[in-house]
């Protein structure tokens, strides 16, 4: 028992992951009443927030049926390996008031000049988790408030922030390649056979590798490691819709773009890096020109950066016109609507005979619930705003033949209740790596313009 620790969880937690109760292994979860109240408030809405409160409030309530004739089990903690295959230790409901004293209080005036109130919610968790500690319970107070995790430092409490992908940190992340330095002969046999085994060096199914010859830093090539462990060339520099990848990274993301047998793609990077233009070249070159799948379907979460500008008059594609804007900017782009980019394999299509014709599709994500979406191309754009549980309802949509692209930038972060580690997009990433059916590739240089290149290093 000595090494249990405590998890005391604010309500924010539970509203950002319902699940978040199961992923304490086997310590102990603490629900200060005052959360369970904050949720009350929360169980009405119709939004995600309400989702998650519901949820929770419902496993709350199986846990106490556990012991239905023996009230009052959650106060003094209830298995929570009756709701969870891997969550063992305990659950518990408890108020504020049950362990206070003169230790308390000298722990408590030191720090705020004075008794904390209890009219405030956030104050009466806090004093929670100081009561256990008190009690000599190994605390952690779990919060995705700032400031009050701030307020239990002070206090002396270990605060922590919930990161739902683990402990990894961005420097760690998997970015999808990695560098390896070998002898100049391994590279020129790989370029004559086109494949070499994988083994020693330990790659997940889908990522690639730069190999850099031992005696010639300009002698490279960049493999892929297939589902069957070996390495294969990518010898080719495809001109895609007219676009051609200016880096490496391009170069890896259009090979799982184009390759059939990726089914969900997921592409990270900053401003200008090429994310949703090099996604939307591969939709076109698929269905347009090889007629692969039958659509492209793109759709962006409705979440606005700054001020929003309020009610949109007309239908529903009249309403998505401007959040769709920068889409039909790249297809404008890739379709000619550049004087200088202007093809002969490309300049009779328009974004508006695309749609037109049924070939591009926009859809809100607000109505794709419910939906099993076949033989199409899927992007969704600014996938990083999203939480994991709606990634997960969008990925879930797919039907057989159907590839989905999700794109985003994680430090450019527009919902209020999202990180940059615990969004839909990163969770992704962390959760799929080394599937056979994913693919991933973090793009690093900006390509937009040299101005673009400049903000996204130093600004």
């Amino acid at each position: 028992m000595a090494g249990i620790k405590t998890f005391v969880l604010d309500t924010n937690v539970l509203l950002h992951n319902w699940q978040s109760i199961e992923c304490f292994h086997d310590n102990d979860v603490v629900i200060p009443m005052a959360v369970v109240e904050e949720l009350d408030k929360f169980k009405k809405n119709s939004d995600e927030l309400g989702r998650n409160a519901r949820q929770v409030i419902r496993r709350l309530d199986r846990l106490r049926r556990v012991y239905a004739d023996q009230p009052g089990h959650l106060k003094t903690g209830v298995e929570l390996s009756h709701i969870s295959s891997t969550a063992t230790g305990k659950l518990y409901v408890i108020g504020c008031g049950g362990v206070s004293g003169d230790n308390l209080a000298a722990r408590v005036k030191p720090v705020f000049g004075g008794d904390l109130s209890l009219e405030s919610p956030d104050n009466r968790i806090l004093l929670v988790a100081c009561e256990l500690d008190a009690a000599g319970r190994r605390v952690v107070f779990i919060s995705k408030d700032i400031n009050l995790r701030l307020k239990a430092d002070a206090l002396g409490l270990r605060a922590m922030d919930f990161e739902q992908r683990g402990s990894e940190r961005d420097e760690t992340a998997y970015t999808g390649f990695t560098t390896k330095t070998v002898a100049a002969a391994k590279i020129d046999r790989l370029y004559r056979e086109k494949e070499m085994p994988g083994a020693g060096f330990s790659l997940l199914p889908n990522e690639f590798m730069v190999l850099t010859a031992d005696d010639n830093p300009k002698h490279t090539a960049l493999v892929r490691c297939g589902a069957d462990g070996k390495l294969r060339l990518l010898d080719r520099n495809d001109n895609v819709w007219n676009v051609m990848p200016r880096n490496k990274e391009q170069r890896m993301a259009l090979d799982l773009l184009l390759d059939p047998d990726i089914r969900l793609v997921t592409l990270v990077g900053g401003a200008g890096t090429g994310k949703t233009l090099l996604a939307l070249a591969a939709a076109l070159q698929t269905v347009i020109s090889e007629n692969r799948y039958e659509r492209i379907l793109v759709s962006r979460p409705i979440i606005p950066l700054g001020n929003d500008i309020g009610y949109l008059p007309g239908n529903k594609d009249s309403k998505l016109a401007s959040w769709m804007q920068p889409i039909f900017d790249n297809l404008s782009f890739l379709l000619g609507g550049e004087s200088e980019r202007k093809a002969k394999s490309s300049s009779r299509y328009t974004p508006e005979s695309l749609l037109n014709s049924g070939k591009v599709e926009l859809e809100a994500l607000t109505y794709i619930r419910g939906r099993s979406i076949a033989r199409q191309f899927v992007i969704v754009d600014e996938a990083q705003n999203l939480t994991p549980h709606e990634i997960k309802t969008i990925v879930s949509r797919c039907g057989d033949g159907t590839k989905m692209v999700l794109t985003g930038d994680p430090h450019q972060i527009d919902n209020p209740y999202l990180d940059a580690t615990g969004n839909g997009l990163s969770y992704t990433v962390e959760r799929l790596k080394g599937q056979s059916l994913f693919g991933h590739v973090t793009l690093a240089r900006s390509e937009r313009s040299e101005l673009a290149a400049l903000a996204a290093s130093l600004l």
